[in-house]
């Protein structure tokens, strides 16, 4: 049996499809550069200020970014969770009000080789953070890696982080035509937000999903969502320089704002409720990715 239907069977057997689900959102970019961790952490923050539990999940094996962002280093990662046998809470750091992180560090490698009494572990694990927040954000390495595939594969909802720059389209729309060329990749059961990041204007930031968009209809017969966008800052640009969170800094800077109303569609808005799975049915999904 493989690991995916060892995954499938233990989520079956222990009845986790609950009523109280974590809406899961994966922040990602085709590039590095474009201020993808920032807007994960900057989310995170104005969802607390609307008063959910958030826990966000660094999946970027290579940069620490989230942790540099909150000022934590983490005691425990992934890694110890499912080769360590610690529990749930034990790896999960505490940040800025109250904003939970997880570490992927070495354990988002060792997925792809685990036993079965590790997958039951793992699952049993994962499911807990339904209790824990009402929204887990997932943020993965930017660019066109196959660990950046399956974790946008295997997510009911994407925030794909863009500017205006061609490279960045360029890049997006590489990191877009991958997923849609990858036979695991099912457009009905995903949502793709769209984000304009350091954006003059309203206009400039919905011509960057427009472009997109645009492509992505002709050439991949697949449609896009525009969450909204994030205008150049000064405050921005300075808190990333000192890798602190602008909503917290500068919480009436006009990008702190922007978080606030890019929040507000978040949460708010229109999506398909019928791709909104928890967190363990996207592990799930992520195993079906390696059999």
């Amino acid at each position: 049996m493989d690991q995916a239907q060892q995954m499938r069977n233990v989520i079956k057997q222990h009845k986790m499809k609950n009523q109280n689900t974590a809406r899961v959102v994966t922040v990602t970019s085709g590039k590095g550069g474009v201020g993808k961790s920032s807007i994960a952490v900057n989310l995170a923050v104005q969802m607390r200020k609307a008063g959910k539990k958030v826990i966000i999940f660094d999946a970027d094996f290579g940069l620490a970014n989230v942790e540099v962002m909150f000022g934590a280093i983490p005691q425990y990662n992934l890694s110890d969770l499912i080769f360590q046998e610690k529990n749930i809470r034990d790896i999960i750091t505490p940040g800025p009000m109250d904003i939970g992180f997880i570490s992927g560090g070495s354990g988002i490698i060792g997925l792809n080789n685990l036993y079965h009494e590790q997958i039951v572990y793992l699952v049993n694990c994962i499911n807990e953070l339904n209790d824990l927040a009402d929204y887990i954000i997932i943020d993965t390495g930017a660019g066109i890696s196959d660990q950046v595939l399956e974790f946008v594969i295997a997510s009911p909802e994407v925030i794909l982080v863009s500017t205006p720059e061609p490279s960045s389209l360029t890049d997006s729309y590489s990191l877009l035509k991958a997923l849609h060329h990858n036979k695991e990749f099912t457009a009905e059961q995903t949502n793709i937000h769209v984000v304009s990041n350091r954006v003059a204007s309203q206009d400039e930031g919905k011509a960057v999903y427009d472009k997109l968009n645009s492509v992505v209809s002709q050439f991949l017969h697949g449609n896009l969502n525009y969450l909204g966008m994030i205008p150049w800052d000064s405050a921005l640009e300075k808190a990333v320089r000192q890798q602190k969170t602008v909503s917290l800094m500068e919480p009436n800077s006009k990008s702190a704002r922007a978080f606030a109303v890019l929040t507000e569609n978040l949460l708010n808005g229109t999506h398909n409720t019928q791709v909104r799975w928890g967190i363990s049915q996207m592990f799930s999904s992520f195993f079906s990715n390696h059999k």
